[in-house]
């Protein structure tokens, strides 16, 4: 179905919740923010959220989770969970990442993120690019994690959600430093790479980690130095009193919030 147009009337001074507020003026009972979590990591899994807020939901302070800290995140998560019509988080693993494509993966995650909302919406919102195959009235925002309450909401949760995997993942993988930079491409994540090799969460058709198979020696070069000790040992990870992987690879894959 054909995206609509609402930006003419918007812009950047007007509340969170503008867009929400003019669909809910047009009819559009049910409306759908959606967005993803870890697109430019090294690591771990992506995560794709959708949310719906119900009307009067109080928006005050919610903005994209980038720019919140992690404690308003935790925060706003909880609200979010407690108070959402609908709430629907799903995953993919590196793997599945490195044999779709990160972009394909992405949005097949969205995709799937609105079809697991146990209430069908009226209307999607979304971040950044249209979602072909949405079968709903839909819009593709520029920075819709920062102008719209519902795209922002489903940022905190998908976020969050993705933080506490890697907290985890960090428990099984000590050396890399998950706790601290969520996979992504720091220098000390890449010199934990130059030191042990990559870890089976890496993703690795990505930039950098195609140079590390091709020339570890330029790789060693670029980013090798030496790391402070990890806070979780690997002597503690092989007593085996820490959590395995997480889930299979089976796909799809929808988390369940109330474990995290």
């Amino acid at each position: 179905m054909a995206s609509r147009d609402l930006t003419k009337a918007s812009n950047n001074m007007k509340p969170i919740d503008h867009y929400e507020r003019q669909l809910h003026a047009e009819g559009f009972r049910l409306i759908a923010g959606v967005d993803e979590a870890g697109r430019g990591a090294l690591a771990g899994p992506l995560l794709a959220a959708a949310v719906i807020l119900p009307g009067g939901f109080e928006v005050e302070g919610l903005a994209d989770s980038k720019l919140l800290t992690p404690l308003q995140r935790d925060m706003w998560f909880d609200r979010i969970r407690d108070g959402a019509v609908s709430v629907a988080v799903c995953r993919s693993f590196p793997r599945r990442i490195d044999s779709r494509g990160l972009h394909v993966s992405n949005l097949r995650l969205l995709r799937l993120a609105i079809k697991a909302l146990d209430i069908r919406p009226d209307f999607v919102l979304t971040d950044g690019f249209p979602l072909p195959g949405v079968r709903l009235p839909h819009l593709s925002i520029k920075k819709g994690d920062a102008v719209t309450a519902s795209v922002a909401a489903a940022s905190v949760v998908a976020k969050v959600t993705r933080d506490r995997m890697m907290e985890r993942y960090h428990r099984r993988y000590p050396r890399y430093g998950f706790d601290q930079h969520r996979g992504y491409g720091t220098a000390s994540h890449r010199a934990a790479i130059a030191a042990y090799g990559p870890c089976p969460i890496h993703r690795m058709s990505f930039k950098g980690m195609g140079l590390y198979m091709e020339d570890r020696e330029t790789y060693l070069r670029l980013y090798g130095r030496d790391l402070p000790q990890p806070s979780v040992t690997v002597e503690d990870e092989r007593r085996g009193g820490l959590p395995d992987t997480l889930e299979p690879e089976d796909e799809p894959a929808v988390i369940d919030l109330g474990n995290l």
